[in-house]
């Protein structure tokens, strides 16, 4: 009997390890498993020669949305045309080899930003978030679906525009849903339900709240100070409230213009968060105070330049914003690292345009917006080019991802993916 129970520990520990190795392996979620862009894996990312090693590259027809990359697979939304019609789709690949496993029709295929006609756009712009063997997707007109992950079968879907008195904006939504534990946030709302914590498992409402206008920002799942909150980039700025209950905690007032899509950017106690269109960027340090907490501006930035974000959204490190800064120069804007405490400018770069960047140990993965994959170091001392490939020959604003030693990357028309791994 000793000898079983010890042999039980045994492999409870083993599949212990198993799950966790695995977890750290995935990249769930828009901008990864933290919401910040940076990897859980300190692989050291580099290559011999011009290019990495393609492990696949699929044909991918239109869209900017990014890669989630969960136990061996990997999800992404595009436009597809079904029995005549154009239909947004949810895309399930296997991640070894890019074989298409699934894919499951939740919204109309039209309608996006970003194109050259009216109303035509270039396809999705929301990215699938991964739990617990489900798919979250919000749609641009903003109906919450949660899937199976492995068959991509329908498990609920909420439609806040016909359930919660929603309201849309121009272009349509093109945030992502945020994950943690049990709930899924996401916001759209009417009047007092402008803000949603809905059961991951059914849809039902846990909570609702407030009365605030969308974006196109992505909410954040952080903790400040010991207290787990979301926080929302709103018309009226950064809205923080409880996971749990939905009580507000802060706010963070900031100039609203046409569009605003980052998500806000946190490290410590400062957030950080940023529009196009003339209004500029700030940073805040968020308080302990009593039982709330307070939101005190540490810098703002007004107008285009030089600090300021359109939906390419930074990583910080070490008190450091790396990304790809500017507004008017679309394709000649400059990849840029910013002091987070001050806003102050420590390098520039130009030549990266409307791509993004995330983290992976000391190295920036970095897409610009002319195909170019570009590895940097992540210092503050000087922009130190690593490597580059030409990965794409088309537009590309979307937000790499990185899982298991490998790089997932898209333009508007292609998938591919790397492996960079250490040999």
């Amino acid at each position: 009997m000793k000898t079983v129970r010890v042999v039980a520990m045994v492999w409870s520990v083993f599949f212990f390890l198993q799950s966790a190795l695995s977890h750290a392996a995935d990249w769930p979620m828009y901008r990864g498993p933290n919401q910040d862009g940076i990897a859980s894996e300190k692989a050291a990312i580099q290559w011999g020669g011009d290019s990495p090693k393609v492990v696949w590259q699929k044909p991918m027809n239109t869209g900017f949305s990014s890669f989630a990359v969960s136990d061996g697979n990997v999800f992404t939304q595009v436009v597809r045309e079904i029995k005549g019609n154009s239909r947004e789709v949810c895309l399930a690949l296997d991640a070894a080899t890019g074989k298409e496993l699934w894919f499951t029709d939740i919204a109309r295929g039209e309608g996006y930003s970003g194109g050259d006609t009216a109303g035509g756009g270039d396809g999705p712009r929301s990215t699938p978030t991964v739990s617990d063997g489900k798919i979250y997707l919000l749609t641009p007109d903003l109906v919450v679906h949660c899937l199976n992950a492995n068959l991509g079968q329908p498990i609920w879907k909420r439609d806040l525009m016909k359930e919660h008195h929603g309201r849309n904006i121009g272009w349509n939504s093109a945030a992502s849903v945020a994950v943690d534990g049990d709930l899924v946030f996401v916001a759209g709302g009417g009047p007092g339900e402008s803000l949603l914590g809905l059961n991951k498992n059914t849809g039902a409402v846990v909570w609702n709240t407030g009365d605030e206008r969308i974006t196109h920002s992505t909410p954040v799942v952080t903790t400040i100070d010991g207290q787990r909150q979301v926080i929302f980039f709103m018309q009226s700025g950064l809205v923080s409230v409880d996971t749990k209950t939905g009580n507000l905690l802060w706010k963070f007032p900031f100039s609203y213009s046409v569009s605003t899509a980052i998500s806000p950017v946190v490290s410590g106690d400062i957030v950080y968060l940023s529009a196009g269109y003339g209004v500029g960027s700030s940073a805040c340090r968020i308080k302990k105070q009593g039982d709330g907490f307070t939101a005190n501006k540490l810098w703002f930035s007004p107008g285009n330049e030089p600090v300021v974000n359109h939906w390419s959204t930074p990583v910080c490190k070490d008190g450091y914003l790396y990304g790809m800064f500017g507004f008017k120069k679309f394709k000649k804007g400059p990849m840029k690292c910013v002091e987070l405490a001050t806003g102050k400018v420590k390098w520039s770069q130009p030549n990266f345009g409307q791509g993004n960047v995330i983290l992976v140990g000391n190295r920036l993965v970095a897409l610009a917006e002319d195909g170019n994959l570009v590895i940097i170091e992540a210092t503050p001392a000087a922009y130190q080019e690593v490597a580059r490939t030409k990965a794409f020959q088309d537009k590309c604003w979307t937000t790499p991802a990185f899982a298991d030693g490998k790089i997932y990357v898209r333009s508007i028309s292609q998938g591919t993916c790397y492996d960079v791994s250490e040999k």
